[in-house]
């Protein structure tokens, strides 16, 4: 009998195209920390904002990169939601028998600059469904080998006060197919329905299929375009040590913010097109 990988939450990933400089800035401003520029042997780069388990990636190439084709043709904003593993050719064999669309590991790196000079090189593995098994956008594993060179405490600390990501959530006209490959990556205990959506649990988080009409009634003209996409990943709620803080935070960076009972609310025009919610 094939045992299924249990659902973990390694990361998001926004898609800033070639304009990884702009994403910079619009992220402090947000008010993250973002650790130093990283240059893949894949030939993308990227920014890390690190929580206390996870992190938020903005991911980007160089124009005209062949290699990362899709980071470069695909839609700007929230493009991948990455799952965790500590042991990725069981993951790859649990799916493959499970008939789910898996792409092989493959196993890449980025050199870190150490605290007291030298460097070392981060390496990850990573086992990625394959473009036609959804349309939503990418989704894989990822399997750290230096999770210490991800996870430092000087870049957890944010002026925003986040500390977590509670949700991602994916518009969809159909919610079923989505949640129904969800079902069969993790078994169906690990997905819910939810009023008119679908809810894969992964520990302290949760992916949120919902309907563009519940997107709407839920974020209103803070959600992102989908330029007619009939499925695109759309928002975060991250956790935040304080709300007040957090408005501080967006406040000293000239962000556009709506402040409810109980959230604040970013729109996806001022974040690189994925709407942010903070939440404590």
């Amino acid at each position: 009998m094939t045992t299924l990988p249990v659902p973990t939450l390694d990361h998001v990933v926004v898609n800033v195209r070639d304009r990884l400089d702009e994403g910079l800035e619009t992220y402090r401003r947000l008010g993250f920390t973002l650790t130093p520029r990283g240059y893949h042997t894949l030939g993308s780069m990227n920014h890390l904002a690190i929580f206390g388990t996870e992190y938020l990636e903005l991911i980007a190439a160089p124009a005209g990169e062949p290699r990362r084709a899709g980071i470069l043709d695909a839609p700007i904003g929230l493009n991948g939601l990455v799952f965790g593993t500590e042991d990725s050719t069981s993951v790859y064999e649990a799916l493959s028998a499970a008939g789910v669309p898996i792409e092989p590991p493959n196993e890449f790196s980025r050199p870190v600059e150490l605290p007291g000079g030298g460097r070392r090189d981060a390496v990850f593995r990573t086992v990625r469904l394959k473009p036609d098994a959804t349309d939503v956008g990418r989704l894989y594993f990822c399997h750290h080998f230096t999770r210490d060179l991800v996870w430092r405490d000087a870049w957890r600390h944010h002026p925003n006060g986040t500390i977590g990501v509670i949700r991602a959530v994916i518009a969809a006209d159909d919610p079923a197919p989505l949640a129904a490959l969800f079902a069969r990556m993790f078994g169906g205990d690990a997905v819910r329905r939810d009023g008119d959506g679908h809810t894969l649990l992964l520990g302290l988080s949760r992916f949120d299929i919902v309907t563009p009409a519940t997107l709407a009634a839920t974020f209103g003209a803070a959600a992102p375009d989908g330029a007619g996409r009939a499925t695109f990943m759309a928002a975060l709620t991250l956790r935040t040590r304080s709300l007040d803080q957090a408005a501080s935070a967006l406040a000293a960076g000239g962000i556009d913010a709506r402040r409810e009972a109980g959230r604040i609310v970013i729109p996806a025009t001022a974040t690189f097109g994925a709407t942010l919610e903070f939440r404590e």
